[in-house]
Parts: structure tokens; C-alpha cells; sequence
């Protein structure tokens, strides 16, 4: 694999592949710096955050950058809402996987910053 001649990503390219192709593959930032799930249970985790953003951004990866997000929903969301990997069957409770989108929607609601995971379509209101 070919490391960039960018140097904010040249660090980061190998992971950032490993997690395109990774189902689940994301990069989250939180106050505590950044989380790139680049493999199934495997992290890298650091403090160059906006530089491994950047990169993973640029690259097409899913980012979930949540240091805007007041800090108890920040809480609530990880204490009481699914984690983002292989889902889980129904009903989805805090010990349970859930697709990433879903968690990403539910930061996003919360007021994080979300890249390269669509806005989920909503359904058509009725015409009065």
C-alpha cells in the first residue's frame, strides 16, 4: 500500500484503508481524542485529531466528531444507546451492536458533527 506524499495523512493512509474495508470501519472524536476502528476489534487511538479527520474524511471514511455535544448527552448516548458494529437482532438496548448508521443518527440528533454517512431519507408527510 502506497503512503501519501500528503503529510497530516501520511501517518494514518494504512489504517484508514484497513477501515474502508472494514465493515463498521469508523473514526470517532470525543474530549478524550480520537478512536479509528480500522479492523473487527481493533482501535487505534490518539490525540491528532484533527489531522487523522482530515484524512479520514477526505478518504470517504465515516467520522463521528462529537466534542461539540453537550456533555451528558454525550454520556447518555454512550451509556444507554447501542455500540456501532455488526447489529445485534431487536430490540437494541446499551450492550447491544447496532449498525453505524443508526448510532451516527443518533449523534447527529445530539448535534455532532457526521461525515460520510447519509442523512437518513424521511418519509413523506401526507398532503392536507
Amino acid at each position: 500500500m502506497r503512503k501519501s506524499d500528503n503529510p497530516t495523512s501520511r501517518d494514518y493512509d494504512d489504517y484508514v484503508a484497513s477501515a474502508l474495508g472494514t465493515e463498521g470501519g469508523h473514526l470517532s472524536i470525543g474530549r478524550a481524542g480520537f478512536t479509528l476502528y480500522y479492523a473487527h476489534g481493533a482501535r487505534l487511538s490518539g490525540y491528532d485529531c484533527e489531522q487523522v479527520k482530515a484524512c479520514c474524511i477526505a478518504a470517504g471514511l465515516p467520522v463521528i466528531d462529537s466534542r461539540l455535544v453537550a456533555f451528558e448527552d454525550v454520556v447518555r448516548l454512550a451509556v444507554r444507546g447501542p455500540m456501532g458494529e455488526e447489529a445485534s437482532p431487536p430490540p437494541c438496548h446499551a450492550l447491544s451492536y447496532a449498525p453505524l448508521s443508526l448510532l451516527a443518527n443518533a449523534y447527529r440528533a445530539a448535534g455532532a458533527e457526521v461525515f460520510n454517512i447519509p442523512v437518513p431519507a424521511r418519509p413523506a408527510t401526507p398532503k392536507e
